[in-house]
């Protein structure tokens, strides 16, 4: 269960990001006040599952979670760019979290 809790921490991450971005530097206060909720609720989730977690294994799973979603939804949606590059280094991002989450 602990696990869900740090996937659902980091879905609400990659929130964050979009409406952070979708807030125009704070001018737009739905998507300011969206991102900010978006944040607390990441960091009460993943508070919830620290108790039962190890906290660096947990942590890199919801940063590498956050990472690899926040570059999708940027590619995606808001106009990133995509380089081969890019995806390899997010690549090795993800590979270093499962390595993480094995040991």
């Amino acid at each position: 269960m602990a696990w869900w809790l740090v996937v659902g921490a980091a879905f609400a991450e990659v929130g964050m990001a979009a409406a952070l971005k979708a807030s125009d530097g704070w001018s737009r206060p739905l998507p300011s006040v969206l991102g900010v909720a978006l944040a607390l609720l990441s960091i009460f989730l993943l508070t919830k599952a620290l108790q039962s977690l190890p906290t660096g294994p947990a942590y890199a799973v919801w940063t590498g979670l956050g990472v690899l979603g926040v570059s999708a939804v940027g590619v995606a949606f808001l106009g990133d760019g995509f380089s081969a590059a890019r995806a390899a280094s997010t690549a090795l991002i993800v590979a270093g979290v499962i390595g993480l989450h094995l040991s």
